[in-house]
């Protein structure tokens, strides 16, 4: 966590949404804020609607009601490839990587939104196509030196080891150039190293790229740890938001997933 100035602007508000499957409600009546340079943490127990807010926020889910408004406008019926062109990426609870690829190019498919030749011209790999993929391949490059995966730059995926995999899916949605990252369960399923590793990744996007973070995260050692605030959801509905303090001793959350005291 670090102090900013520009804490208080509001990039996404999410007004009263709903989200029904059939006859069953994911999410009541949700009220949420995203603030400019903070990592925000989403706990609740399994099947609370962690993961339907996320595919709310970038597109995959639409509300039944309410409306969500991302840096001043109101989206309506967004899709997951324009929330990516406005800034939204994500990675995901399971590993959701090209298995048979390399590393750097799975980080490239991360550019393909950001490339403007058309589809002749990179097949031709002539003049602007050419020049502008040599631009991407730095950008990448970039990543992979930041995320300290050098050695496996031309593994194929598939072959990494699953918490190196999370990171590969961590630099593929950086390649993007995200101003809000979410990130479903970045830890989860990894040992104590490779947790240890994620949460400086984590730590270092925020601190040294500017980026917005929401977070899930099941570990509530990493979310009290590097969280500007958290909000708790249970059976689709919010029950508490504030600092990792607040609510740490908020008694509606001990009871409901930090765990009854005795």
């Amino acid at each position: 966590m670090s102090p900013d100035k520009n804490k208080d602007e509001i990039l996404l508000h999410v007004d009263n949404v709903s989200v029904s499957f059939g006859a069953v409600n994911a999410l009541i009546d949700i009220s949420l804020e995203i603030r400019k340079h903070e990592i925000l943490a989403i706990i609740g127990p399994n099947g609370a609607g962690k993961t339907t807010l996320l595919n709310l926020i970038n597109g995959v889910y639409h509300p039944s009601k309410g409306t969500i408004t991302f840096k001043g406008e109101t989206r309506r019926q967004m899709r997951p490839h324009h929330s990516a062109v406005q800034g939204i990426a994500r990675t995901f609870q399971n590993v959701a990587l090209f298995k048979g690829m390399s590393t750097l190019d799975n980080l490239m498919t991360g550019r393909n939104l950001k490339m403007k030749s058309n589809l002749f011209a990179q097949a031709l790999y002539w003049g602007p196509a050419q020049r502008e993929e040599i631009e991407h391949r730095k950008a990448v490059e970039k990543i992979i030196n930041f995320l300290e995966i050098e050695s496996i730059r031309k593994t194929i995926v598939g072959r990494l080891p699953f918490g190196m995999q999370k990171r590969v899916e961590l630099g593929r949605a950086l390649a993007a150039e995200p101003e809000i990252l979410l990130l479903d369960e970045p830890m989860a399923g990894m040992n104590l190293e490779e947790k240890e590793d994620m949460c400086r990744f984590v730590l270092d996007v925020f601190e040294e790229l500017g980026t917005t973070i929401v977070l899930i995260e099941h570990d509530m050692s990493v979310v009290m740890d590097i969280s500007d605030r958290v909000i708790v959801l249970e059976y689709g509905r919010k029950i508490s938001e504030g600092t990792p303090e607040m609510i740490r001793n908020d008694q509606k959350v001990i009871d409901a997933y930090l765990g009854v005291s005795h």
